[in-house]
């Protein structure tokens, strides 16, 4: 039941997490067309029902995802099996750090968290690195955890050179789209 309750909640966070990072990405045109978006997708899921159920996978995710990790570690032996554990564990404090961040922001300071949010971590020098580290690491997290999860989840329907081959395409495609995000948030594109 735990399982079935982690991979409904990860749908949910799932197709938050892919507009969200499709919003991202749309910086590599124009600002103002992340802006625009996200303004127009912030009307869908900051609606109170949808972002009380949101905030409610995120905190599920989180906590089942480290209790998986703790309760299974000694009997991951597959790098993949591995990666999922170790991308799972980073999205957890990810997500913990990130939404708290995010929520504070909002409620506290009355911040808009946008685009220049979440860049200005990266011009404060003695941040500088953790904020790279943390924003990259978070999308190669997401698609490694993805490929994992087919990895796992396929491995009666595929062989195993092409399960190996289909996650590794999704570990680097969150590495390529990472980099982006990174060099878009250091306005390299402008």
């Amino acid at each position: 039941m735990l399982h079935k309750l982690h991979r409904i909640s990860a749908l949910i966070i799932g197709t938050y997490a892919f507009f969200h990072i499709a919003n991202h990405l749309m910086t590599l045109y124009s600002v103002s067309l992340h802006f625009e978006f996200m303004e127009g997708y912030r009307k869908f899921y900051r609606y109170p029902p949808l972002e009380t159920l949101l905030l409610i996978c995120i905190a599920y995710q989180a906590t089942s995802g480290l209790y998986f990790i703790i309760s299974r570690w000694k009997q991951r032996s597959d790098f993949f099996v591995k990666a999922q554990a170790l991308s799972g564990g980073y999205l957890s404090i990810f997500l913990i750090i990130h939404v708290t961040a995010v929520l504070f922001g909002r409620s506290v300071y009355s911040m808009t968290s946008n685009f220049n949010y979440a860049a200005a971590g990266m011009y404060i020098s003695q941040y500088h690195f953790f904020f790279f580290l943390f924003f990259f690491l978070a999308v190669v997290a997401i698609f490694t955890h993805i490929g994992s999860a087919i990895h796992w989840l396929c491995r009666d329907r595929l062989s195993i050179k092409a399960l190996n081959n289909v996650s590794t395409v999704f570990i680097f495609l969150g590495i390529m789209l990472g980099g982006l995000i990174i060099l878009s948030f250091y306005w390299s594109f402008y």
